[in-house]
């Protein structure tokens, strides 16, 4: 990450974690964030800017008729985002504000994050950053580097229904909607052959390839 850094001064690097939902995005970006404070070049200079802050609000998906799709590519506002992220890029650099997103509430939180001006590093995650289609296509140019999480399918779709549990959906009610709303989601992300085009790659927080295929 430090060369990354290096390479893009003086402007800030974006890395971005993609994958389809329930592949270990938020568990890797976890560590990652860990990780970096053993770095002393690194250490409190990375900024987190996660994608899912960039829900459309249930008051804006009801009004859409979209609600029971949340969380499909066009529930969000990929204009918004791809704006945070070329600002994040800008030289002279700035204090970035970005939304996060509260999943008790179901809810994005308005400058929940904020990017500092000595961050060096920001790290974003999301299904959607290599989707490449519609207002999407402008997120890929402003990423780095891209790492990919993938997972067998059998364990994300369980991990994923414990996940919808774990907020408060009954087992059959989290099954239904893993199914119907995540499968669907997670096949768009597949069709899009964004693994392909990834700069690294993890099955299950370890990495299985390094180098575009």
């Amino acid at each position: 990450m430090e060369s990354l850094v290096a390479r893009v001064a003086p402007r800030r690097a974006v890395l971005g974690i993609a994958g389809p939902p329930g592949a270990g995005k938020t568990t890797l970006v976890s560590r990652l964030l860990t990780a970096v404070t053993a770095y002393e070049g690194l250490s409190g200079r990375v900024a987190h800017v996660p994608m899912d802050g960039f829900h459309l609000t249930n008051a804006e998906l009801d009004a859409l008729g979209r609600r029971d799709r949340k969380g499909a590519p066009d529930t969000f506002d990929a204009i918004a985002y791809a704006g945070v992220l070329a600002s994040t890029r800008a030289v002279p650099r700035a204090v970035v504000a970005a939304p996060t997103f509260d999943h008790g509430l179901g809810e994005p939180v308005a400058a929940g994050a904020v990017v500092p001006v000595d961050a060096d590093l920001v790290v974003t995650e999301g299904n959607y950053l290599l989707l490449g289609s519609g207002d999407w296509a402008a997120v890929p140019p402003l990423l780095d580097e891209v790492w990919w999480c993938a997972l067998d399918g059998e364990v994300r779709v369980s991990r994923l229904v414990a996940r919808h549990v774990e907020t408060g959906r009954g087992l059959e009610d989290a099954t239904e909607w893993v199914l119907r709303s995540d499968e669907a989601n997670a096949q768009a992300v597949v069709d899009a052959a964004g693994e392909a085009r990834a700069d690294v790659v993890f099955v299950d927080g370890s990495v299985v390839r390094e180098g575009r295929s």
